[in-house]
């Protein structure tokens, strides 16, 4: 299934579904929502949404620092998740980032994400690990 990836400013769809999807892991780990942080990271993120039929399914947010393209948010609402969506997502962070002669996607992710999975079968691979994250990074070829 192909979305439709388009920049958005929908802060409240991002951010209700960053938090529906990520709270088992904060509870896990005792972590908290800090809505100011996010307000103030929305502002400075380049955000799109995925969209399946007009409707808006997932979350991608970027950010540029130096030679990387980081992915802040790659998040796909629960019955659209492993139909292909995030591969999708993938595939135009790559193609955004190469537009703008960066050669490296870099992200963190809980270890206890199974999300790993997909990042590693994309190329990603883990720098290193810090508590309960990993720093993964991809060279754009």
């Amino acid at each position: 299934m192909t979305p439709v990836i388009q920049p958005t400013g929908d802060k409240a769809f991002a951010e209700t579904l960053i938090r529906h999807n990520m709270v088992a892991y904060h509870q896990q780990l005792g972590w908290h929502w800090d809505t100011a942080l996010f307000d103030q990271q929305w502002r400075e993120l380049e955000s799109f949404e995925l969209v399946i039929n007009a409707t808006p399914v997932g979350v991608l947010c970027l950010h540029q620092e130096d030679d990387a393209y980081h992915i802040r948010e790659l998040q796909i609402a629960p019955p659209w998740q492993r139909q292909g969506l995030g591969t999708a997502a993938l595939h135009f962070a790559e193609a955004h980032a190469r537009q703008a002669g960066i050669h490296r996607l870099r992200l963190r992710v809980f270890r206890i994400n199974p999300a790993i999975a997909l990042y590693e079968r994309m190329g990603f691979r883990v720098l290193n690990t810090e508590e309960a994250v990993h720093a993964m990074e991809r060279r754009i070829v």
